[in-house]
């Protein structure tokens, strides 16, 4: 009989494989760090994949006596100790902050070993998907008053109103990925859906490999700082014009092309992201740093799991859901 190691313990494993951010040159106040940053992403992984939400429910997972997580145990101890409740608390809670420039990080990563753009444009499509609120909604008039009605409400999220989902109550994942045959997510982050989608925007595109050079967005992204930071990069921002149509001006052929490119990309990877996850309907957590952490930690998965299929030969990007279930 030959032994397989479980799926799990491969992805955990895989974290010591990939590329971390630089550290900050000065270190913040306080107590330095005893368990690295990668241990705590190994954790987070876990969560992700075993829908574990919480330190709590991490370590009830992990008191378990069987052989998965003895040796998942083994994987998030650093030199001899494991780390208390508390610390996965603390640390997890700080790791929100940390995980925009990890995806960039890896994104970058992926782009040079998974070389995307062998047969496609150098092009990245940004864009924005709701996701709502877990719980009630939080009307307006309550809001105002300062009233909460009933105790499920997430009171950190907040409304929005789009063409396609019209108003909603939640949050907004703001994504970049590459345009090509595969896609990759290169940048994101969360956050209430009421920030608009080209205040975060040129964040996103500082985190876009150098091979990108055309970033591609709806007419949300006309944005001067955007604008001016893909000019500063040397790259062309290409976004819907205003302006009643048809344009009859002289770009307006090659503009056709590069947005129906970008729909073909960002908006059905937001619809499978969401489908891989199963967040259709709502988050599975409350509060602005919970589900950064695990909308956030989710993207980092799905990179992960592209990683894992790049290492084992498989084909990329397909069935990543039931890969995720078997895990």
């Amino acid at each position: 009989m030959v032994y397989r190691e479980p799926l799990l313990v491969t992805l955990v494993k895989l974290v010591d494989r990939i590329p971390f951010p630089e550290p900050p040159k000065k270190r913040g106040r306080g107590r330095p760090k005893v368990y690295s940053d990668r241990l705590i992403v190994k954790a987070l992984v876990i969560m992700i994949i075993r829908r574990l939400y919480s330190a709590y429910s991490l370590l009830a997972f992990l008191e378990q006596d069987t052989l998965l997580t003895h040796r998942l145990r083994d994987l998030l101890t650093e030199n001899g100790y494991f780390p208390t409740r508390r610390t996965w608390e603390r640390r997890l809670k700080a790791l929100p902050d940390t995980l925009p420039g990890l995806i960039g990080c890896f994104g970058r990563y992926l782009v040079q070993n998974l070389c995307p753009y062998a047969q496609s444009g150098r092009a990245a499509a940004m864009d924005s998907t709701a996701l709502r609120a877990k719980g009630g909604v939080w009307h307006k008039k309550h809001r105002d008053k300062g009233e909460v009605p009933h105790s499920t409400i997430d009171t950190e999220a907040h409304w929005s109103k789009s063409g396609h989902h019209g108003w909603w109550y939640g949050w907004k994942l703001h994504l970049a990925c590459t345009v090509s045959s595969l896609w990759i997510p290169l940048a994101a982050e969360l956050t209430p859906a009421n920030v608009y989608d080209a205040t975060i925007a040129p964040q996103l595109a500082h985190e876009l490999p150098e091979e990108v050079r055309y970033v591609l967005g709806d007419r949300h992204y006309r944005d001067d700082d955007l604008q001016a930071y893909c000019t500063f990069t040397g790259r062309i921002l290409i976004t819907t014009r205003p302006g009643k149509y048809p344009h009859q001006d002289a770009g307006v052929a090659v503009r056709k092309i590069l947005h129906r490119l970008r729909h073909q990309a960002i908006e059905p990877f937001n619809g499978l992201f969401k489908n891989v996850f199963e967040w259709g309907g709502q988050v599975p957590v409350k509060g602005l740093y919970r589900t950064r952490l695990i909308v956030l930690g989710a993207i980092f998965v799905y990179q992960l799991v592209l990683f894992y299929q790049f290492e084992h030969g498989k084909p990329l990007g397909l069935a990543i859901k039931p890969f995720l279930r078997a895990a």
